[in-house]
């Protein structure tokens, strides 16, 4: 069964607030990573230094993630425009409702995605 066009605007207007709220983080954690990379040398104590950059590694970690998942948002929205979201990419055959209310980005049906996975 394909999916509403009432479905797809939900799962759109969904998609694009979690893209907001994920481009301002990434961008609040890449100031912060800035502002840490300068205030680094003014630490006193070597521990403190160590402490810094633990981090700063950390909060690069998060950001690569954040990223990561941007782009699977991004595109999900470009498969909306395309007219091909909700179709598994593994069999073609649709990605059940459920699925994508779980998982807004999911590419492949369950079966195809476990095959990916082994």
């Amino acid at each position: 069964m394909s999916l509403k066009k009432t479905d797809i605007e939900m799962f759109k207007k969904r998609l694009e607030e979690i893209r907001f709220e994920m481009t301002k983080l990434v961008k609040e954690a890449s100031e912060e990573v800035k502002e840490k990379t300068g205030s680094s040398a003014q630490s006193q104590h070597q521990a403190d230094g160590g402490t810094d950059d633990y981090d700063r590694a950390l909060s690069l970690e998060l950001t690569d993630n954040e990223i990561k998942t941007l782009r699977q948002i991004d595109r999900a929205l470009e498969k909306i425009e395309e007219g091909t979201y909700g179709v598994c990419e593994g069999c073609g055959q649709p990605i059940p409702l459920m699925r994508l209310r779980a998982l807004l980005t999911a590419r492949s049906c369950v079966p195809c995605q476990l095959t990916l996975e082994r």
